[in-house]
């Protein structure tokens, strides 16, 4: 059964691989490759395998693992003070904490760990949101919401596992974690800078910033 794109809004896509579990689409228009809507997650399944994931602060490996992002985005930064927003901080926010102690002030947001939703009635200097975006059951909304938060001249930074060759999905341990439901690629991060006005920089494999204009 055909499934229109939740990113794009496509209305013809494409079945694109059927995994063990679910079967996945791919948009011809924007590139996003998303599981069939049925074979989503009930919200108590998911938080319950978020609690499983073991983002202590006091990591080593964590920290180095969050630095292949914090180093790309202050390389871009203006010097404090400027406020920012992790998006999708989880249950302990150390992204948040890594950049507080290199100056800048730090809001926080999570649908589950940190629902307050004030955070989301301001705009910030930038906005981050690390592996976060391969969880958005409604991307198109999720991304509208991204932009907006970010003031212009601002900058979005993204941290997800890009989809490099279609072709090697399949093989992607990405796709074995239930709660990974959108998977992006240059082309999908791509139409949506040239949709949205956005400036688009690839860091590498997994991390990709967005500039919004002045």
């Amino acid at each position: 059964m055909n499934q229109a794109c939740p990113l794009c809004n496509h209305p013809q896509t494409n079945e694109f691989y059927t995994g063990p579990r679910r079967v996945y689409y791919r948009c011809p228009q924007c590139g996003l490759i998303f599981a069939a809507r049925e074979h989503l997650l009930h919200p108590s399944e998911e938080k319950a395998r978020y609690d499983l994931h073991q983002n202590d602060p006091e990591d080593r490996g964590y920290r180095q693992f969050l630095q292949q992002f914090t180093q790309p985005l202050l390389d871009h930064l203006d010097p404090p003070p400027l406020r920012g927003l992790d998006f999708g901080s989880g249950p302990q926010p150390v992204l948040a904490q890594m950049l507080e102690a290199q100056g800048y002030q730090m809001a926080v947001y999570d649908p589950y760990y940190a629902p307050d939703t004030q955070s989301l009635n301001s705009t910030y200097d930038f906005v981050t949101c690390t592996e976060t975006i391969e969880h958005f059951y409604e991307p198109a909304k999720e991304w509208s919401l991204l932009v907006s938060l970010v003031k212009p001249g601002g900058w979005l930074g993204i941290m997800t596992q890009l989809v490099e060759h279609p072709e090697t999905f399949a093989d992607m341990h990405y796709i074995t974690d239930a709660t990974h439901v959108s998977f992006y690629s240059r082309h999908t991060f791509r139409f949506l800078a040239e949709r949205d006005h956005l400036r688009v920089k690839f860091i590498n494999d997994s991390v990709v910033l967005f500039q919004k204009p002045e």
